[in-house]
């Protein structure tokens, strides 16, 4: 029955996951029915693809550079002190992770942009008929890559400083280092695992980047840009090659970065009891966390309030945005979209997920296959694995594996179930490790089979950390912009299409109005989540 099982899921994630990757790279390297190096030689020989690499480097380590700025100050901070509003500033700083990356970066766009309420505040004051500036290029990038992916090394960072022993800190101190020596030569070889860590998300994030670059990028391009203007310039091959060359960069990046973070460690980290080695501080430090704080949030609270009319110029509150979604039935469609898709990604990735994760957690033959299956769809950017999915699933030819789903409803459930698979699997991996093996030994000495095992003693232990994982998946399907821009069509239309479409036809409060839906989906989902997470 097991063997049966592993089979199964690796023919189905071979299928899924690996196939499309291999067929990408091997479509990259045809022209009709001959093997040619053309694509690739076109992408090398163009300015604008050599251009759109470097771009993409620099974006990244950028992106490093800027989270790091924003996140390693706020996790030291709340790590070392106690200061008045403390946890609830520490929980605000953490509220990125959890929300749909398209929110954060419309936010931007909706308070910094040309058309956004700050040069339409300045402009009512001014009296000036042209937008006050240009929120284009590498800049606004990096501010939204560093408002956004800072969360990464906050968390890790809060986490490992959490395990440092404070009286390591404290003999520094008492043989004379300085603050500056003790952070550089104690606690900084203590924090280097979670800071490549942090690096390591940081840049593949950076990497795969669509969002932020599509909207803000203008004539600065990046690779995953450049892809999305071949497939609309009809360019397939040149497509598929500045994809698997995308997919490389992130690959060795991920292989060498991880390699790195492997590493020696510095030292051993110490377990610090809660609330130990804080120095008490005052309302200084206090606003330094909020205005930290409140670089990546604001912006989203401005946008709810614009949903209602407040703070937008020449309106008041008003609940009109709202109500047309009501009155308007054409505007709830591609929320329903959203919600169907999302649901039914998210069910799949259950049914597929459960088998995976028990399987990594209990090993076996398979299990380093098992675990690069379900890593993948993680490590690849998003845009390549749209593309992938895309060349894949365009032809209907089943005795080669191929179905004709591209311009169909279920392209979009698919994507969304491969790319939020690692999430899922992980979870559920980390729920059956911390499983004790000797409960289910024990139902089974008892006399239970093995679907009563599972049923009454394995999944309500696990369930938890499974459903923890599933929640995660939900909330990302439903803000999912990259897959959905390169596969949707006008009948499967989702949120975060219709989202940023209201937002080009400079209709503020209506676009604001989806993001708020959108965040109180994602409020939902975490409430009626809560008592399966943590049933207490």
């Amino acid at each position: 029955m097991k063997r049966a099982v592993v089979v199964a899921l690796l023919l189905l994630l071979g299928w899924l996951v690996l196939y499309p990757l291999v067929l990408l790279l091997a479509e990259s390297f045809r022209d009709g029915s001959r093997w040619t190096w053309a694509h690739y030689a076109a992408v090398f020989a163009s300015a604008a693809d050599r251009s759109a690499l470097v771009h993409t480097l620099v974006v990244a380590a950028g992106s490093v550079v800027g989270a790091f700025a924003l996140g390693l100050p706020l996790a030291a901070l709340v790590a070392r002190r106690r200061f008045p509003g403390r946890r609830l500033l520490a929980a605000l700083a953490a509220v990125p992770v959890v929300l749909p990356p398209l929110v954060g970066t419309l936010a931007l766009v909706f308070v910094y942009g040309e058309q956004g309420l700050l040069a339409r505040w300045l402009r009512a004051f001014t009296g000036a008929a042209a937008p006050p500036w240009r929120f284009q290029g590498v800049g606004a990038i990096l501010l939204v890559h560093a408002s956004t992916m800072y969360v990464y090394v906050y968390l890790l960072a809060l986490a490992a400083l959490a395990r440092v022993d404070p009286r390591l800190e404290e003999a520094a101190a008492t043989l004379g280092a300085g603050r500056w020596r003790r952070w550089l030569g104690v606690l900084l070889p203590q924090l280097r695992p979670a800071l490549f860590a942090g690096a390591l998300l940081v840049t593949l994030s950076a990497l795969g980047s669509f969002t932020a670059p599509y909207l803000f990028g203008g004539n600065f391009r990046v690779v995953t840009t450049q892809i999305y203007a071949s497939k609309l310039n009809g360019e397939t091959g040149r497509m598929l090659a500045e994809s698997a060359l995308l997919a490389g960069v992130a690959l060795g990046l991920l292989a060498l970065l991880g390699r790195e973070r492997a590493g020696p460690s510095g030292g051993s980290v110490g377990v610090a009891l809660p609330g130990s080695g804080l120095r008490r501080a005052g309302w200084g430090t206090t606003a330094a966390v909020a205005l930290g704080v409140a670089v990546p949030l604001l912006p989203q609270v401005l946008l709810v309030a614009a949903a209602f009319g407040l703070g937008v110029p020449g309106e008041g509150f008003t609940l009109a945005h709202f109500r047309r979604l009501v009155t308007e039935p054409e505007r709830l469609v591609p929320v329903l979209n959203s919600l169907q898709f999302a649901t039914a990604a998210t069910l799949a990735n259950l049914a597929v997920a459960v088998p995976a994760g028990y399987l990594l957690a209990r090993g076996g033959p398979a299990r380093s296959l098992l675990s690069l299956l379900t890593a993948l769809p993680w490590a690849v950017p998003a845009t390549v694995l749209a593309v992938a999915l895309a060349v894949t699933f365009s032809l209907d030819a089943p005795s080669r594996g191929r179905l004709l789903l591209v311009g169909t409803v279920w392209i979009l459930p698919l994507a969304y179930f491969v790319r939020n698979l690692p999430v899922v699997a992980r979870a559920a991996a980390a729920a059956f490790a911390g499983l004790d093996p000797r409960l289910e030994e024990a139902a089974a000495t008892l006399g239970a089979g093995r679907l009563r095992r599972w049923v009454t003693v394995v999944l309500p232990l696990v369930w938890p950390g499974i459903a923890a994982g599933a929640v995660l998946a939900l909330v990302s399907a439903l803000g999912e912009f990259v897959a959905s821009i390169l596969l949707y069509t006008p009948r499967s239309r989702p949120l975060s299409i219709e989202l940023l479409a209201r937002l080009r036809d400079y209709d503020l409060g209506g676009a604001a109005a989806y993001a708020t839906l959108l965040l109180v989906l994602v409020a939902a989902t975490f409430y009626l989540a809560l008592d399966e997470v943590d049933p207490r």
